[in-house]
């Protein structure tokens, strides 16, 4: 984890200030005290980040956690009542973990993580617009399309447009111009741009305006545009600020109702992120699913203890991540310890860091995560991609995140139902002589995204300096899901010294440099390998 610290230490930076509005902006939106969303955000870093198996996610307080929060502690009666079903729905994701239950991730078409990606950074850049121009009445980290205030996505960015704030729109400008240049022209100029990230320059410059023009009746920034970390005045008012589970409500079935909804929701959030991240793994590593979930466990057991806010694996924090240059779960751990320093040691500077700014922030991060040509590559894949993928970020935007992943998995499942259940693949192994695995994976005639969990396992599964031939001649219908496993598994097999052998109608050929260039010359129907 320490060979990496010139790449996370920045990343982590980049990652605290994203984290630091979303931590106070769930609380806000579920209801809750704000230093429990700080509580999450800081045992997501440093207690998950240590016991998870994943190198580039970062686990805090989720959005889709926040509308299930609000109900719960209005119906449990008391918070204290609630951080006792976040303690229990911890213990219910540990069984999970002991259960395997993380075998659930590999179920989803890659079609739909993709859409999941895309409808997350457009939801990111439409509710930071508001953010940039200082218009704040909504809160950060609320997601859905329908808000707490009554308003809705598109409603608010309309109502931006007559509140616009010049000292907020101003530095955000700034800021945005800052990150643009640092990203496509400092940091290729030398080693102190790479180490130096532009949003640290881009929070360090919003703070220093925020000081020269608080007493501008132009360009001051008022309060309510600023971060808003609780500032306690001493020891013991800080202390204060811990709430801790009632226990003697354990019998109540409610509680218990709510403690699996918990953990159910944040189980499937959780692993639809894992899936995502380790696709934006620039290194195509596989993050234990079943380790995810224990370690997910323990921190919502933790969390819930001390007054902390439910908490899952999440994209935007963990996108900001990969995009900063993040190598190892060091980025997550460090940012963790960070929020902690920070609410302990400056929460006056924090709260001088303007809102715009790290809108900006996001800006950079949402555009990433649904760049434009992203939209053409799923269309040309043909429409069984294109559709699922596309209802997926609809769903997303126009309700929330939970609720579009369904709606994407429903319309893919739909697809794949009007081709086949057939097993996906023969396995045997022909030959070991001359110390070389010599071993043949032959597919059958439809192998669709249900069959990933299988044919991953048995790709990681195969040893050192073998000798891999795949053979599709057989294979009518070949899902995208399963090219992409294929790409990402000549990548590990370098390293492993495993050469594969590809047989099919088209020809055959040895390590080929790309499976997705070699399945690109089948019409755009995904349908025929003839």
């Amino acid at each position: 984890m320490f060979n990496h610290l010139k790449n996370d230490l920045p990343a982590s930076i980049v990652v605290f200030f994203v984290a630091i509005p979303l931590c106070l902006g769930i609380a806000l939106a579920s209801g809750a005290p704000l230093f429990s969303g700080l509580i999450a955000g800081i045992i997501g870093g440093i207690v998950v980040g240590a016991l998870s198996g994943s190198h580039i996610g970062v686990s805090g307080p989720a959005a889709g956690l926040a509308a299930i929060v609000l109900t719960a502690i209005g119906a449990l009666g008391s918070f204290e009542n609630f951080l006792l079903a976040v303690v229990l729905g911890g213990v219910i994701q540990l069984v999970f973990g002991f259960l395997k239950a993380g075998v659930i991730g590999y179920y989803f078409p890659s079609s739909v993580i993709k859409g999941m990606l895309t409808g997350i950074g457009i939801i990111i850049i439409l509710k930071q617009i508001p953010h940039f121009f200082g218009y704040d009445p909504d809160p950060e980290g609320d997601f859905a399309f329908f808000q707490v205030d009554g308003k809705n996505t598109f409603s608010e960015i309309i109502d931006t447009f007559n509140n616009i704030s010049p000292g907020a729109t101003l530095i955000a400008i700034i800021g945005l111009s800052i990150l643009i240049l640092w990203d496509s022209v400092l940091s290729k100029k030398g080693r102190f741009f790479r180490l130096v990230q532009g949003p640290l320059v881009a929070v360090i410059v919003g703070i220093v305006f925020y000081i020269l023009t608080r007493d501008s009746e132009i360009f001051g920034i008022a309060a309510n545009h600023l971060v808003s970390v609780p500032v306690p005045e001493d020891a013991s008012s800080f202390l204060a600020q811990f709430s801790f589970p009632n226990f003697g409500e354990i019998g109540n079935t409610e509680i218990w109702i709510t403690a699996f909804t918990i953990a159910l929701v944040a189980s499937l959030e959780t692993l639809l992120c894992v899936e995502a991240t380790d696709r934006l793994d620039p290194d195509k590593r596989v993050t234990p699913t079943n380790r995810e979930l224990l370690a997910q466990g323990t921190g919502n057991i933790l969390s819930g203890m001390i007054g902390g806010l439910p908490i899952t694996q999440v994209i935007v924090r963990s996108s900001a991540n990969i995009q900063s240059g993040g190598k190892t779960k060091m980025s997550a751990i460090i940012h963790g310890l960070l929020l902690l320093i920070s609410v302990i040691l400056i929460p006056r500077l924090l709260n001088m860091i303007p809102l715009s700014v790290l809108a900006a922030i996001l800006f950079i991060v949402g555009y990433k995560l649904a760049k434009p040509s992203l939209f053409k590559k799923m269309y040309n894949l043909g429409w069984k991609q294109s559709i699922p993928f596309f209802v997926t970020i609809f769903g997303i935007i126009f309700t929330d995140l939970l609720v579009g992943i369904g709606l994407g998995l429903g319309v893919g499942i739909v697809v794949i139902l009007l081709k086949s259940y057939q097993n996906s693949h023969f396995l045997h192994i022909e030959d070991k002589s001359n110390g070389k695995h010599k071993i043949k994976m032959t597919l059958a005639e439809e192998v669709t995204f249900f069959n990933k969990g299988a044919i991953l396992k048995e790709l990681d599964s195969l040893p050192r300096d073998t000798y891999l031939e795949i053979n599709l001649l057989n294979t009518r219908y070949l899902d995208n899901d399963i090219i992409e496993i294929l790409e990402d598994f000549a990548f590990k097999a370098k390293e492993r010294n495993i050469d594969i052998k590809l047989v099919s109608k088209r020809g055959t050929v040895e390590n080929p440099s790309s499976f997705i260039a070699f399945f690109e010359k089948r019409p755009k129907s995904n349908l025929s390998l003839n």
